[in-house]
């Protein structure tokens, strides 16, 4: 993870760069009536997670959350980790490992760090948890934007 403690500004950081890039964001934007809304909050330690309550207009089978929207999740978080520090950059690749069904209408949070950068081409994980458990965990990687 890429720590922040020295850049104490990571909130409105985040905050702002959501805002310039993302205003209307299906995942992270309050602005659009029909997405998700969800408030990433940044942590010392260079990651950002959020909580999210689904429902069921958002299953895929009966009770379960759909995979699309637990991709989503994750790469969400992984845009809003880079947001943290600055950065704009788009999915260039996501591979999502789903480990057991996301319940649709029970509370999860989502964590997203960064893991490496090599020429402007960042590497993320997120990981999805409900209940205590992990149900699903992301790798993306970014190509930094011209912004």
């Amino acid at each position: 993870m890429t720590d922040l403690s020295s850049l104490p500004n990571a909130a409105p950081t985040l905050d702002h760069t959501r805002q310039e890039a993302h205003p209307f964001c299906f995942v992270c934007s309050a602005s659009n009536p029909m997405g998700l809304a969800l408030r990433y909050t940044a942590a010392p330690d260079g990651s950002v997670s959020a909580t999210f309550l689904g429902n069921p207009a958002l299953e895929g089978y009966a009770g379960l959350l759909h995979g699309g929207v637990v991709a989503a999740l994750a790469d969400g978080a992984m845009t809003n980790c880079l947001f943290a520090q600055g950065i704009q950059a788009l999915t260039a690749a996501l591979h999502v490992r789903y480990r057991s069904p996301v319940l649709a209408t029970e509370a999860l949070t989502v964590r997203a760090w960064r893991v490496s950068e090599r020429h402007g081409m960042y590497t993320l994980r997120a990981e999805i948890q409900q209940a205590g458990h992990v149900k699903a965990q992301a790798l993306g990687k970014f190509l930094r934007s011209h912004e």
